[in-house]
């Protein structure tokens, strides 16, 4: 019975990775890399160019990649920008630094040697949710390497609600080893649909956006562990930058949503407006936690205040 129910643990586990490569065979088919591949030291870098003028880059969130920026706001600022957008390390087709969660100060150094790679020295800097923490990270430790900042819905301020249930499961040895793979194989499509409509209340995701991001690709076994590691880490790593936002002196256009309730405007952006000299802050009423896909006119209009300011339009 024992040699049994082992021969059957072992059929079960064989099962679930042959159908977790399965959907990551299928991910990496359907959404191929979008741009080209930079070698940043011994990590690769995924990054997407497109358009003319002021180096402008952008950083996407949490569960990302670069398709989150490419659906709309990359290709409409490349009518006036040189966009460079990159995938953050670990997700879309970014290498992962390391296996303990890369730290927003990795991200940002590895971010800012990149588009130095393209030659962009001192770009315009946008992130959004998560990735707005890496771009205080790369103008608080990196002034050089910044011309403007333009944080969107971005976290930046610590906060007080426990890490949610699901992060602590599948950033834990346990949840690494046994659930993400159960997930990567497992999660359905109408899953993946429901999880993109909750970031977007109380707006809804634009057509098409589903079918453009990627999702799946956050599904990948090496993308969910390091995403969760990172959000796991998220806040230790807050408390301890805050004290370097004094340092930011570049022109910084802050866009938040009042009825943002992932990042909440008053527990982020209406403290980072006072924490660095100069910053303004554009309350969008009745927006959610998506502002650069339900508000883009007005993400691209801080974009084009933020250049102004720094003299670069």
């Amino acid at each position: 019975m024992l040699i049994g129910a082992l021969a059957l643990l072992a059929g079960g586990v064989a099962l679930v990775l042959v159908l977790a490569l399965r959907q990551e065979t299928r991910a990496e088919a359907a959404f191929p890399p979008e741009g080209r591949i930079l070698k940043v030291g011994d990590t690769r870098v995924h990054a997407v160019v497109m358009g003319r003028g002021p180096d402008l880059v952008l950083i996407h969130g949490a569960s990302g990649n670069t398709r989150d920026m490419t659906f709309s706001l990359a290709p409409r600022l490349a009518e006036r920008y040189r966009v460079i957008v990159l995938d953050r390390p670990g997700l879309g087709y970014t290498d992962r630094i390391n296996s303990s969660g890369a730290t927003l100060t990795q991200q940002a150094a590895l971010l800012s040697q990149a588009a130095r790679e393209l030659g962009a020295h001192r770009p315009i800097v946008m992130g959004q949710s998560y990735g707005g923490a890496v771009a205080l990270a790369w103008a608080s430790q990196h002034p050089d390497r910044v011309a403007a900042l333009v944080p969107v819905a971005a976290v930046s301020n610590p906060w007080t609600t426990p890490l949610d249930p699901f992060y602590r499961v599948t950033s834990s040895w346990w949840g690494q080893t046994l659930v993400v793979p159960l997930l990567t194989a497992l999660v359905s499509e109408a899953r993946i649909e429901s999880a993109i409509e909750s970031v977007f209340p109380p707006q809804s995701p634009p057509e098409g956006y589903a079918d453009h991001v990627g999702a799946l690709l956050t599904l990948r076994r090496n993308s969910m562990r390091e995403n969760a590691l990172q959000r796991a880490n998220l806040l230790d790593e807050i408390r301890a930058m805050v004290a370097g936002y004094g340092r930011i002196s570049v022109p910084t256009e802050i866009v938040h949503g009042t009825a943002d309730t992932t990042v909440g405007l008053a527990i982020h952006s209406e403290k980072l407006v006072r924490q660095i000299d100069g910053a303004v802050l554009t309350r969008l009423t009745g927006i959610g936690h998506m502002p650069h896909h339900v508000a883009e006119d007005e993400v691209v209009a801080a974009i084009d205040r933020a250049a102004l300011r720094a003299g670069l339009r």
